[in-house]
């Protein structure tokens, strides 16, 4: 394992929102079990340090990019700054939601048709931002999720207000057929690995990075998809779990996805101004690290110095003199581990 490579493509942004969610997702199985009793704007408080961050970011990067205007001009700038915008744009309509879902539970005195409203935005702005992200070559997967699941979002506010009386089951409909695709993802990675294991001509390397990529996808969807389910029965009363007990897939795809964002690469340079890779902004914000990680450790070799003076020392390879080519007059050397001896003369007799 390459832990070097695996710093150098770290994203951190992708990092954020899945250690906020999984915390939530905790604090919230908690509160619906009633373990605690704190109040639903305390069990939202990841979501809202997640949200905090992403406006200051914003913040902080339009004000580098306001007063520095030679930035302009390097390379992917202005696309990239742009898709912090919109990264921005879709934030605050979520944060819009979440602002609602909490005083609706805290008074609930109005339609959840009125909660939504911010998601119903949310779905055909995604949309826009997916074909300018596929336009100019950009990774924007909160926007395809939210592009993806306005069906979803709408189901959900009708069952919630009782306009329909579906069972939630055909309410996630939606949820089965996109959970259905994912499916078919990690079948296609598993049969790819499976085929790369048996061919003899694929590097080793790559035979690791598919086995790694069919692994974390079946770590991802299976529990994701477990969870979906147990939910699903707890909501309609077939079974009697915990909430707690419920959530613990969820927890598992969510570790798995924090471990992934280590050899991811991407991420806007553009938030909070740094204009970099995250860990070259660390490594000089904090010199010392760039000190312990230069440090190199042998465990093979023994720490007995009288150990180290019976190996034997390899001779040096013989030197080869120097052909000397009589026609051109070019000295002609050989590398002393590549000297092949030369084959025997050959006499063809030519006949009368």
């Amino acid at each position: 394992m390459n832990l070097r490579g695996l710093f150098q493509d770290f994203n951190p942004s992708k990092f954020l929102i899945y250690s906020c969610l999984l915390l939530f997702s905790v604090l919230l199985s908690l509160r619906l079990d009633g373990v605690i009793q704190w109040s639903y704007w305390a069990v939202f408080t990841p979501i809202w340090l997640w949200k905090l961050l992403v406006i200051i970011g914003a913040s902080v990067g339009t004000g580098v990019w306001a007063h520095n205007p030679q930035y302009r001009a390097e390379g992917e700038t202005c696309v990239e700054f742009k898709a912090m915008l919109i990264a921005v744009g879709l934030h605050v309509l979520l944060l819009m939601f979440e602002v609602l879902v909490c005083d609706r539970v805290a008074r609930g005195n109005y339609f959840w048709l009125l909660v939504f409203m911010p998601l119903f935005f949310v779905s055909p702005v995604s949309v826009a931002a997916c074909v300018w992200g596929f336009r100019h070559d950009r990774s924007l997967e909160l926007e395809v999720l939210c592009s993806v699941n306005i069906l979803q979002f709408i189901f959900i506010a009708l069952r919630l207000d009782r306009i329909i009386n579906w069972p939630w089951l055909v309410v996630c409909v939606p949820l089965w057929i996109l959970m259905s695709f994912l499916c078919l993802v990690v079948l296609y990675y598993i049969i790819w690995s499976v085929l790369f294991l048996r061919s003899i001509d694929i590097i080793a390397e790559q035979r690791r990075t598919h086995i790694t990529m069919a692994i974390s996808w079946m770590t991802i969807v299976v529990p994701l998809l477990t969870f979906e389910i147990l939910l699903v029965h707890k909501l309609d009363g077939h079974n009697s779990l915990s909430y707690v007990c419920v959530f613990v897939p969820l927890w598992l795809s969510l570790l798995t996805l924090m471990a992934t964002t280590f050899g991811q690469k991407g991420g806007n340079h553009w938030w909070f101004g740094i204009r970099k890779d995250f860990c070259h902004f660390l490594l000089e914000l904090l010199p010392f690290l760039r000190e312990y990680g230069n440090v190199s450790y042998d465990l093979q070799r023994s720490e007995d110095p009288e150990a180290t003076e019976d190996i034997p020392v390899p001779e040096p390879p013989p030197k080869i003199a120097p052909m000397f080519h009589k026609k051109t007059g070019v000295v002609i050397t050989q590398s002393p581990g590549k000297y092949f001896v030369p084959p025997p003369k050959l006499c063809i007799d030519m006949p009368d």
